[in-house]
Parts: structure tokens; C-alpha cells; sequence
């Protein structure tokens, strides 16, 4: 053993007070080839988990710690107490380290404490508490915020011994007096009076450096997360800090140097190293008992008795092979020991149906569970869609089973507090994860901390590609104008440096949003918990991984949207047409829907085939049942996508299907002939190389995995098994090379017909009854504005009108009006919320009409300024007698009133509604203002709502937009270039694998949301016309480069500003006249038209003869405007199809 152990050290779990990372740590100390190091976190465990794994794995000797906070008084004091000096303070600072697992149990007993119960401030226990759960835990004084440390420091000797002497007792041989030279003039005033005490008290000295970062050069970035923490300025000469370049990891040769006067001290360093040996338990599996009858001996039994008695519901004739499919799921169950387990989940899945809570189809692999399905986990039969067990349990795999439920988002907590309530609440919690400082998030963060201006730290974010796994440094590999921003100052440098440092350390604790564990005692006894001060949820303060490997049973309990909307649609109907729809009944080959949804590719708003990619797959797909939507889900991912017009193509006979060996059509035949399950991966291993279906799915898993080690063997045991059924070995490699090639990609079945099934019931749902659909999809959305444009873009394509927000018409949600209208919701407005809003509906349903600003006033105190004013701007309030300028200018007078108003209510609890001098308060009149221009009233409506509803501004451009519609159309140009004029709402730039800079935008049109690519050539020539709100035109080509209509995405290659648009384009006007038109007179009709609507345009002639044959020719001489009046006339002249223009 090394000669020192740093006992004193924080991670970066030490949320926004240490710079290094668990692996850097454990990596310095391997470096300086010393063997054992503590982590002691401020008040939590949380890198409990990964801190002992990664010391293992780095061959050093891990050492479980918390420097906890301990309360002056009693830790449920929730006061400060003013010392001797005048300092407010409500807790010291204590190292505590687990000598052994009773100790490592008591460490977590009070982490939980200190945030359960002791948190103010800063999560504390106190003295009481410390002797109730002192046993196998070593405690050190601390830093200059120890309560000993800190007496000493102010030479207050007395005070100091009383505080040891109290530690002493409650860690009788087990606490020792810390030593830190940090350079700082109290520390070294301390020493002596603890170097005295040591002596005089016989408690033994440790030296500790309290390390907070990894190297020395590392000081300064320390320094700007901690003042991230603090909310400080770097800047800020008054703010706390840390003594510069001290607080890292030192060599035992440095702490040598600094302690050479007290050697002991570092030789107990290593004694304390030497006694602390904890042995947490991975892999060891923790399941909770589920509560059996009397009646039943054995989890087992019941599961079983289950299983059968859902068998005769879900079959109507029980055959001998569903008989042994089911004996066989639950031979393996009973033999891993997982019954319990599917006991507890059927258990809350039945508790969700029975009150009305929704309930996914199923879930990933349990799907493929004979089990799942006969006790109502799942409503996915694995039989008729040939599921395979084995995928979901290996019984030559042990790990836990994988259950995630899918419920309504707005039953989940219900459901959770089901499982609270019978396992009990001190065994059920949340499960915690951590937020950590990404690319453009440090870079903010930092540039806040150096000063930098927001509009400049937000813009040098901004040039951080938008790209999945990006991070600082290979962004400056990527964009040469990120890399150049370090040049332009010294803390220009800094923000580019610091950054990078900081970058990837975590940030903040937040909830999962799915997790949840359950353990069969208290959870205390197995993980540490967190509850956060801003919430009331209890939370584990150990991760999703970290619980699965100590074995602990954590189940996700997820929020799925799709089925709120099927709830929400189904309500509707009821109240609608009194109709109950069970949805988990409906044919599910209704060929309507197929025709007119899926094969139309009208998939707007259902579940999983709402993308421009996979609408345009679909139009060529033209499926038929619900086995093609699970094909195309399985493959519409990347990978195999490619494979998809292949596959189209064998699906309608335009190419043909082949088999390396006739053996592979049984298994391959459903999806013509290519791989596009894991199933069928494991099918093919089993019933060609002869694997157990155990062993299959270990290959499968292997080759997804490119482990090649596994795949050589396996590969060998494929090649034989199949020789042994007389396949040709040349063959026989081939089909394990063909496996090699899909196993990657080869997507979860199971997983696939679940999720399908749902988005079958959106398509059936939306097919049948389309207004109370779309209704409850928007409702389901309302607070995601680019959601909410594509919603409405949909009800614009389905003839359905959205009406505005209205206080007098509007509810809380959107609501249907009559058959083809729709009401926007006062929810959906931003910065009203829900609450406000049903408070507005509900009042206004419980009394009248709103006739005033000031009747919305006095309503409570949750209609408040902002509430007002925002529906104020968003013309929610256009109805009453003020026009919006005098709403919006006299804000502050109808605040006035309305606290006025809501004072003297308080005062005489009487209701003024329709009264308004009850309480001798009368609404004053607004003074006369000019009524605000359409255009303000729609600026102002784009902010609140998020888009243009009532009055667009390309609406003036509407008549330019339908000629060039109109002239690709009649110049037979429908494959040619694509044309979208609109307002550019959002650019985005990124950077080609050249470096070079190019442009996404986020073009709004009249008819829907189009991303426009700009590459690095097209952005060079038109980066001007680039910018947020500015009104373009662009000419360019799909994006896919397909022949579809659908076409959300293209790239450009011209961009014009939209103002005279067709003037810009135009090159000739057509007329075309048809054979029985006197043509002489024709043409002279036109020369004096021409005369009457000069321009520049000539004009081209269409002469239809008897045959029906078109002669075109061109007159230079006869020229025309192209303005709508002129065109208009022309149209009325000669018809409105027989007029368009050449672009």
C-alpha cells in the first residue's frame, strides 16, 4: 500500500463544486500508482455506484465517504444561528467513511435523513442522529467548516476540545482530527491548537487536501463552476472562492512536503485506508415479495393458476402446443425466480384497467410472453404474430426481466401511488438522473460566470453544430469560426478553454421521468435517498444503471401521449354521440382505414408514421394489413431503411424474392425474403445452425453487437450444425454472412406489433371520427407550438376551420364547435395555463358573457397582469367593448382596478359579477385610442400563439403563391424544381464535413412547415436574404430527391425575396384558345386588351384545332401586366384555366 490515501475528495456529483469527473479521479491516483481513494460528495451519495465500479475496474481500492453537514441544534431546526463572530450559520462539516457494510448501511440511513428531513440549506443531521448510527463509520473533522477545525481557527481552544471530545464520544477509537495546507492563513492558524488537542486528547491526526479537481492547471475552470454554483460573476471581488491551484490531487511526494513535520498524519492515512472494506453487492438480485392468499403456497402456484384461467378467456379452443408453450414460460420463470415479479406487474396493470387508467398493447421484448399475455401485461397474442419467448427471457442469460408499461401520461402517478400504497411508501420511489453541462449549455454557462454578454455568449453557442453526440472539441474541429472566437480576447480564450474542461460534468438532480424501484424492505437498507428542494418527490440517489446492477427491481412506468389521445378521442365521442368505443376491440382490418389513412399517406397525428420519410413510403407501400405497418415500422429506421424499396418492390412483384436455401423461405417468406426481425435472426441460427433458441438469441445479441471473439465461435457451431441437416458447408457460410449483415439491424418484433397496434387505433380513430380526433391530438399538444402548426396545417387539409381564442367561446382545451369547427383553446395561449383558463371558462359558463376587460378582472387573483395581457395580445378578448389598443395601453389602469377590486372582495366576501358598484368600486373608462392595423393585431398574435392564425402576412402574397402553383402545373412541371414561398421562422447553421458553413431553416408557408437546406454554394450567394422573420422564395429539389407530392424538406438553389415575386420569375403569359373561337377576331380582342393592361410580358398564344392538337406562338409585339387584375379579367375573358403564366 502506498505510503498516503487522499481521504478527502469530491467528483463532479458534488453538483457545481468539484471539476473532476469519477473516471478522471480514479485515473490520476492509478497514475500516481497509489492504490486506495475515498469519495466524500457534500451531503449525498450519488457517485456511490459508478466510484466503486471504476476504482475496481482501475485496480484501487474504493473507499465509500460523505462530508455530511451537521445542524448546529437539531436537524429539523430550520433556523440560522449567529456565532460568536457574528456569522450566520445552521451546520459544520463532517467526514464520515464505511469501514465496513454496517457502516457503508448507516452512511446511506444518514444521507437519507439529511434530505428527507434535516434539508435547510443544505441537507443535515445532527449529533443525535450520528450516535443512533455511528456503528462502522470512521469520522474526520473536516475543512475550515468543521465544527472542531473552525474553533480552532479562531483560537478558540475551549470550544474546539468540547467539539472533539463530543465526536470522540460518539466514534469511540474512530475519529480523527484533519489536517489541510491549502496556503490559507486560518488553516495554518488551526494547526496548532489541533496539533495540541491531538496530543492532549490522544485523538490521531489524518492530512487531507480536500481535492475538488484533477490537476493544478485545472484551478481556474474549478474556479468558474464554482461560481456557476454560487450564482457569482468571476468577476466579483466579494464572492467566496478557493485558495488558487491548491484544491487537486496531490502526489504523496507533495503532501510529503507540505506534512513533513507530522509524517504520522500521513501514515494514518493509510491505516484508515486498511480498516475501510465495503462489499457492495452487484449483480445480486433484490426482488419485493408479492402478498399471496392464504390459499396459495408459492408464488409460482399463483402465477400459474393466473396464467390458465386467462388462457381459456384469450383461446377458444386450448391446443397441446399452447398448453406446452405456456408450461415451457413458466419453467423458466419458475427457474430464474422472476414469478413474484410478474406477479407485482400484472397486479398494477390490472389495478390501471380496472380504474379507467389506459394501458399500452405492450411494451420492447415482453410482448413475446405467452405469460405477459394470458395475465394481461400485454394484449399482443405472440402466437398469431410468431413471437418468440426466448427473446425477451434467456434462460442461459440471467438478468432481470424487462417490463415497461406504457400508460395514459395523466394515470401514471395514480398508478404509481397504487404501488406506494401496497408495498409500502418507505419501498416504492422515483428513481433520480442527472443533467450534465453539454456542448452549448457550458458554453452559456461559463460565458455567463466570465461576464460575456447574453447575445454574444448565445451566439458563439450557435455555432456548435446541431448534431447527435456533439461536443467542444470536435465543434472546433468542424467550424473554423468556433475555433477562431478563442483568438479574439484573452476571455475569449477562457470561454473556449474553461468550457472544455467543464464540459460533460454533471449539472443538476432531476426525477426520471419513467423509473421507478420498488425493494422488499425499506428502501434505506439498499440505496441512499434524494429529495429535492424544489419538489416534493423522493427520489433514489442512485441512477437507473447503478440500481440495475445492484440488482434492485426498477420498472419504467412510462407517459405515452398516443394513448392520452385515444383516451381523450373516446371521451369526446361519448359525449358526442353517446357512443362507447372500446378500442382495444376494433378490427383491426378495416380496409377503410388502410385506404384512406395509411395508403394516402394522411398519417398526420398517428403514432409512428407521421414523418415525410415514412408518408412517402407509405404512398408506395399501399399496405393492406396490419403485418405491412410492422414491417415498415421495423425497417424505417437507420440501417435498414435502405433495404425498404427493395422491399416495396418484392411486395408488389417488381422484384423477385430470393433464398439462399429453400429452408429460409418458411422463416423469411412474411417479409419477402429479407431480414427484418431479431426473431427471424434467432429463427434462422435455431432451426438451420441448430442453437437453442437461448443460444440464438445470445448470437443475435453478439452480432449486434460486433462481438467477434463470440461470433468466431458461434460461427463455426453454426456452419456444423447446419452440414449435420445437409446444407451445403459454402451455403451454410453464406447464410451465417447474410445473418452477420441484418442481425445489426434486425429490429425487436415483439417490440413492433406492440407499438403498431396503437398506431392502428390513432388510424382508426381518425377515420371514423376525424374532428374529435384531431380535437383531442391538438389538446394533447397545446402547450408544443410546432406541433400545434402542424395540427392545424392538418385540420386546414381536412376542411376543418380553427377558430380563434375567444374568452367568450374558448374552454380550457380546444373544443369542437359544430362538424367543421374547431375552437382554439384559452390554455394554449402562452402564459395563461391551465388553471386560468378553466377558471375563465368555468366563470363565464357559471354566470355570462364577458362584456369588459374589467369582467375579466374579477374573477381571483389567477387572472392575473400577465394572464391578462397575454389575452389581451392574443385577440382573446377582441369581443368586448375595448378594442385591443385600449386594453393593451390601459394595462396597468385595469390591473390597478382589478387589485383594487379583489381587496375590497377580500374585505366583504360578497360577488360583484353584473354589479358593478356593489362594493363601491366602479371599472373607469378607458381613454380613445387608435385601433391597432392588422399587422400589429397578427405580430402580436404570432407572439402569443406561436404562429399566424387569423392573418397571415404571406396572405398578400397568396395570389403570386397560387400563379407559380399554378404555372408548374400548367407547364406540365410537377417532377420539376420545387417552389415554397414563406417567413423564415428559424436558421440554424452547421458545417459540412469540409468545414464549410451552410444553413437549416425553418420556413413557414401558407399551407404547412417546410425545412429548407441552404448548402455551403446556395448560403455563399444569398446569406443576406438569411435571417428570422424575412420573406423568401426558393427554388430547389426535394430532399429525398423522390417523385412525391409530400415534401416537408428541400434543398435550395435559388432564393428570391417574396416582394414581386412573380415579376421576378415570370418570362411569358399563355392564353390558350380552343378551335371554335373565331380566331381573327380572337386576336384583335387581345391586341386591345393588351392596350388596356400594358406591361412587359409578351405574349404566348395556344391555338387548339378541331383535332384537338395545340399549336404555340409566341407575339413579341402584344404585351401584358401579369398583376392579378389583369389576370383576373383575362381569366374572365377567355376561362379560367386557359390563362397562366410561364416561369
Amino acid at each position: 500500500m502506498a505510503d498516503f490515501v487522499h481521504l478527502h475528495n469530491h467528483s463532479d456529483f458534488s453538483l457545481l463544486d468539484a471539476a473532476q469527473t469519477v473516471d478522471t479521479m480514479c485515473n490520476r491516483v492509478y497514475d500516481l500508482k497509489m492504490d486506495s481513494i475515498a469519495i466524500t460528495e457534500h451531503g449525498n451519495l450519488f457517485s456511490m455506484i459508478p466510484f466503486y465500479k471504476k476504482a475496481r475496474e482501475t485496480g484501487i481500492k474504493p473507499i465509500i465517504g460523505c462530508e455530511i453537514y451537521v445542524a448546529v441544534n437539531k436537524h429539523t431546526d430550520k433556523k440560522q444561528i449567529t456565532n460568536s463572530l457574528g456569522k450566520k450559520w445552521g451546520y459544520h462539516h463532517l467526514v464520515l467513511l464505511a469501514q465496513n457494510n454496517q457502516g457503508y448501511k448507516n452512511l446511506m440511513a444518514l444521507s437519507s435523513i439529511g434530505y428527507l428531513e434535516g434539508f435547510y440549506y443544505r441537507p443535515r443531521v445532527d449529533k443525535d442522529l450520528l450516535k443512533q448510527f455511528n456503528e462502522g463509520l470512521i469520522a474526520t473533522s473536516a475543512c475550515l467548516a468543521g465544527e472542531v477545525t473552525s474553533y480552532a481557527a479562531i483560537g478558540d481552544y475551549e470550544n474546539a476540545k468540547k467539539a472533539a471530545l463530543s465526536y470522540a464520544e460518539i466514534f469511540p477509537d474512530r475519529f480523527y482530527l484533519e489536517l489541510q495546507d491549502h496556503n490559507i492563513p486560518e488553516e495554518q492558524a488551526a494547526h496548532k491548537i489541533l496539533k495540541k488537542l491531538s496530543k492532549e486528547l490522544n485523538i490521531p491526526l489524518i492530512a487531507t487536501n480536500d481535492c475538488h479537481y484533477c490537476m493544478k492547471e485545472d484551478s481556474d475552470a474549478h474556479d468558474v463552476l464554482f461560481c456557476l454554483g454560487t450564482g457569482k460573476n468571476r468577476s466579483d471581488t466579494n464572492r467566496l472562492k478557493y485558495e488558487p491551484h491548491q484544491f487537486y490531487i496531490k502526489s504523496p511526494d507533495e503532501m510529503f512536503q507540505i506534512f513533513k513535520d507530522v509524517p504520522q498524519a500521513l501514515e494514518n492515512t493509510v491505516a484508515i485506508a486498511e480498516q475501510c472494506n465495503v462489499d457492495i453487492s452487484l449483480g445480486q438480485y433484490h426482488l419485493p415479495k408479492y402478498p399471496l392468499a392464504d390459499n396459495m403456497s408459492s408464488p409460482d402456484d399463483y402465477l400459474k393458476q393466473l396464467c390458465f384461467e386467462g388462457m381459456k378467456k384469450k383461446y377458444s379452443s386450448i391446443t397441446p402446443d399452447l398448453n406446452k408453450r405456456l408450461e415451457y414460460e413458466l419453467s423458466i420463470i419458475k427457474n430464474m425466480g422472476y414469478a413474484g415479479y410478474f406477479l407485482i406487474t400484472q397486479d398494477f396493470v390490472k389495478y390501471a384497467k380496472q380504474n379507467n387508467i389506459p394501458v399500452g398493447p405492450g411494451r420492447g421484448s415482453a410482448a413475446g410472453s405467452l405469460v405477459s399475455y394470458c395475465t394481461d401485461i400485454t394484449d399482443v397474442d405472440p402466437l398469431q404474430y410468431n413471437l418468440i419467448f426466448e427473446r425477451f427471457l434467456n434462460p442461459e442469460r440471467v438478468t432481470m426481466p424487462d417490463i415497461d408499461i406504457d400508460f395514459c401520461i395523466e394515470g401514471r402517478d395514480r398508478v404509481i401511488n397504487y404501488i406506494k400504497d401496497k408495498y409500502g411508501h418507505d419501498s416504492v420511489a422515483q428513481i433520480i438522473t442527472f443533467g450534465t453541462m453539454k456542448a452549448k449549455s457550458v458554453i452559456r454557462d461559463v460565458g455567463r460566470v466570465l461576464g460575456m454578454s447574453y447575445g454574444e455568449v448565445d451566439s458563439i453557442a450557435k455555432l456548435i453544430p446541431n448534431e447527435p453526440k456533439m461536443n467542444l472539441r470536435k465543434a472546433l474541429k468542424m467550424n473554423s469560426d468556433l475555433k477562431k472566437i478563442a483568438l479574439k480576447s484573452e476571455t475569449h480564450k477562457q470561454l473556449i478553454d474553461f468550457s472544455q474542461t467543464l464540459e460533460g460534468c454533471h449539472r443538476h438532480a432531476s426525477t426520471h421521468a419513467a423509473g421507478v424501484v420498488v425493494t422488499p424492505g425499506p428502501l434505506t437498507n439498499y440505496v441512499p435517498l434524494f429529495k429535492s428542494p424544489s419538489a416534493d418527490e423522493i427520489t433514489t440517489q442512485v441512477d437507473m444503471n447503478g440500481l440495475e446492477e445492484m440488482g434492485l427491481l426498477k420498472m419504467d412506468f412510462l407517459g405515452l401521449r398516443n394513448l392520452t389521445v385515444i383516451q381523450k378521442t373516446i371521451d369526446i365521442i361519448k359525449d358526442r354521440h353517446n357512443k362507447t368505443i372500446d378500442i382495444a376491440k376494433i378490427d383491426l382490418d378495416n380496409q377503410k382505414v388502410f385506404k384512406e389513412i395509411f395508403q394516402l399517406a394522411h398519417t398526420t397525428g398517428i403514432f409512428q408514421f407521421e414523418s415525410e420519410g415514412m408518408r412517402e413510403y407509405l404512398l408506395q407501400l399501399e399496405a393492406t394489413s396490419i403485418e405491412d405497418l410492422i414491417q415498415m415500422t421495423s425497417l424505417y429506421r437507420p440501417g435498414p431503411m435502405s433495404n425498404i424499396p427493395e422491399f416495396i418492390a418484392r411486395k408488389k412483384g417488381n422484384a423477385p424474392i430470393k433464398y439462399l436455401h429453400p429452408s429460409l423461405e418458411k422463416i423469411l417468406k412474411e417479409t419477402y425474403g429479407i431480414i427484418v426481425y431479431q426473431e427471424q435472426v434467432m429463427q434462422i441460427s435455431s432451426q438451420i445452425g441448430g442453437f437453442t433458441l437461448a443460444e440464438a438469441d445470445i448470437l443475435r445479441r453478439a452480432m449486434g453487437k460486433k462481438k467477434k471473439d463470440l461470433m468466431s465461435s458461434y460461427r463455426i457451431k453454426f456452419i456444423d450444425g447446419a452440414t449435420k441437416q445437409n446444407i451445403n458447408k459454402k451455403i451454410a457460410i453464406e447464410i451465417f454472412e447474410f445473418l452477420e449483415k441484418f442481425a445489426e439491424y434486425g429490429f425487436n418484433k415483439s417490440h413492433a406489433a406492440a407499438y403498431t397496434i396503437i398506431s392502428y387505433q390513432t388510424a382508426w380513430l381518425k377515420c371514423f371520427y376525424p374532428i374529435e380526433f384531431l380535437t383531442a391530438n391538438i389538446s394533447s399538444d397545446i402547450n408544443d407550438t410546432d406541433r400545434l402548426i402542424k395540427l392545424l396545417s392538418e385540420a386546414k387539409r381536412m376542411d376543418i376551420e380553427i377558430k380563434p381564442p375567444n374568452i367568450n367561446y374558448s374552454s380550457a382545451d380546444f373544443t369542437i364547435q359544430d362538424d367543421k369547427t374547431i375552437r382554439y383553446g384559452l390554455a394554449a395561449v402562452k402564459n395563461v395555463g391551465y388553471k386560468s383558463a378553466e377558471h375563465i371558462a368555468n366563470y363565464r359558463l357559471s354566470n355570462k358573457k364577458y362584456k369588459s376587460i374589467f369582467d375579466l378582472c374579477m374573477i381571483d387573483e389567477l387572472v392575473n397582469k400577465k394572464v391578462i395581457e397575454s389575452l389581451i395580445l392574443s385577440g382573446a378578448c377582441d369581443d368586448l367593448k375595448e378594442h385591443r389598443a385600449q386594453q393593451f395601453e390601459s394595462l396597468e389602469t385595469i390591473i390597478s382596478f382589478s387589485n383594487k377590486f379583489h381587496k375590497n372582495k377580500n374585505t366583504n366576501q360578497e360577488s360583484l359579477f353584473g354589479d358593478e358598484n356593489l362594493l363601491g368600486i366602479a371599472p373607469p373608462t378607458l381613454p380613445d385610442t387608435e385601433a391597432w392595423s392588422v399587422e400589429r393585431c397578427s405580430k402580436s398574435e404570432k407572439e402569443l400563439l406561436g404562429f399566424y392564425l387569423t392573418h397571415n402576412p404571406l396572405s398578400k402574397h397568396e395570389n403570386d403563391l397560387k400563379e407559380i402553383i399554378l404555372s408548374n402545373k400548367m407547364n406540365n412541371k410537377k417532377n420539376d424544381a420545387i417552389k415554397v414561398g414563406g417567413i423564415i421562422a428559424d436558421v440554424e447553421y452547421r458545417f459540412d464535413k469540409n468545414n464549410n458553413k451552410w444553413a437549416l431553416l425553418k420556413v413557414e408557408s401558407l399551407y404547412n412547415t417546410v425545412q429548407v437546406y441552404v448548402f455551403n454554394d446556395a448560403f455563399q450567394k444569398y446569406e443576406n436574404l438569411l435571417l428570422e422573420d424575412n420573406m423568401c422564395f426558393f427554388v430547389g429539389r426535394d430532399f429525398n430527391q423522390s417523385d412525391s407530392e409530400i415534401s416537408s424538406r428541400m434543398v435550395a438553389n435559388q432564393i428570391y425575396n417574396l416582394d414581386g415575386i412573380c415579376n421576378q420569375l415570370t418570362k411569358n403569359i399563355n392564353i390558350k384558345l380552343n378551335f371554335e373561337n373565331n380566331k381573327k377576331d380572337v386576336l384583335n380582342s387581345i391586341e386591345t386588351l393588351s392596350e388596356t393592361y400594358k406591361g412587359n410580358y409578351s405574349l404566348i398564344l395556344h391555338i387548339e384545332n378541331s383535332a384537338r392538337n395545340v399549336q404555340k406562338i409566341l407575339i413579341n409585339k402584344i404585351k401584358f401586366s401579369i398583376d392579378s387584375h389583369t389576370l383576373q379579367n383575362l381569366r374572365n375573358e377567355f376561362g379560367n384555366k386557359n390563362v397562366w403564366l410561364t416561369m
